[in-house]
């Protein structure tokens, strides 16, 4: 009979422990890693596309390089525009890392997924009713459009509080720009020139808008909104030639922007060529209609400086003799 009893009490007892047991694992949640990724993925996923993308892109102040690129850009038999861009950084001297904080805008699905498979940080920009997957040539009306488009894109970056570089990828950066830029906070906008002319601060400087950094405050803001709201009224102008008048009909003044216009000596381009290979930071690919004439004529630069980086020190301080006839061809086609 105790032995029955004894064995109902194990019975009682074991069957206890097992609904302890039952309710300790109901209501325990052991530790994951895949909580804290979900928590992640459904907080990030509340942030819109263009901001996650600076973000990922940007420095610790919000500083970020930008170039936006279309199928015609990723494409080519040889090299691409985008692959002589990218070459250029890793040839260049402390332009590697660079890399790190460049943002890729893509106006079409070809070069976002080019540029995805390059694991660069890429943003996709939608553009309703319009495609912009084939080479706009200088001027021609989607030219303009894209330009226009663009404008309206960088202002949208300003407005989220972000300073940053713009390059045209067909700009080849040789050397970090930093170190020729200046970091006075009084200077909102620091934009190079076709043609150079002795003078930082002249307002006769010709601007190109292929390069530039500004930064991010409320007159700069003021600037691209009143810079964009002018593209109904410009038929048959380009961006570039809106903001040249802007700043010769007082309204830079207006604004209290400070401009430095940068030396075509630095930040060279085919408008006018910098002789001082020593000197050199950036070459733009201006002057210029078509890509495949870019390609090619860039291409000479790229092998003019790598023969430089190859030589004995001291052994050479000029380009070759860079005329640029592809460029200068293209505007016959």
């Amino acid at each position: 009979m105790n032995g029955l009893k004894n064995h109902c009490n194990h019975i009682i007892a074991f069957s206890l422990l097992f609904l302890t047991l039952l309710c300790g694992l109901i209501t325990f949640k052991p530790f994951s890693p895949f909580q804290y990724y979900t928590r992640n993925v459904t907080s990030t996923s509340q942030k819109d596309a263009l901001g996650l993308a600076l973000a990922e892109a940007s420095t610790e102040n919000k500083a970020v390089i930008i170039a936006m690129v279309n199928k015609a850009f990723v494409e080519g038999d040889d090299k691409s525009m985008l692959d002589l861009f990218l070459d250029s950084f890793w040839h260049g001297e402390n332009t590697r890392g660079l890399v790190d904080n460049l943002l890729l805008v893509n106006v079409d699905q070809a070069s976002y997924e080019r540029c995805k498979f390059l694991r660069l940080h890429c943003y996709k920009l939608e553009t309703d009713g319009v495609k912009f997957d084939k080479e706009e040539v200088y001027m021609s009306d989607e030219f303009i459009k894209m330009m226009w488009r663009r404008t309206l894109f960088l202002g949208q970056v300003l407005r989220r509080g972000y300073n940053f570089i713009f390059t045209d990828a067909d700009v080849l950066w040789l050397r970090n720009p930093f170190p020729r830029l200046s970091f006075n906070k009084n200077i909102d906008l620091q934009i190079s020139t076709d043609r150079f002319n002795g003078d930082q601060w002249s307002q006769t400087n010709p601007i190109n808008t292929g390069f530039f950094m500004i930064r991010s405050n409320k007159n700069t803001i003021q600037l691209f909104d009143l810079w964009y709201e002018r593209k109904d009224k410009s038929t048959g102008q380009k961006e570039q030639d809106v903001l040249n008048g802007m700043l010769h009909g007082g309204v830079f003044k207006k604004l209290g922007l400070r401009v430095r216009f940068l030396d075509t000596l630095y930040f060279s381009g085919f408008c006018q060529d910098s002789k001082d290979i020593r000197a050199v930071t950036t070459v733009h690919a201006n002057c210029c209609r078509t890509i495949s004439a870019k390609i090619t004529d860039l291409s000479a630069v790229i092998d003019d400086w790598k023969r430089f980086k190859r030589s004995a020190v001291n052994e050479t301080s000029t380009f070759g003799n860079l005329k640029h006839e592809a460029c200068a061809h293209s505007w016959g086609k």
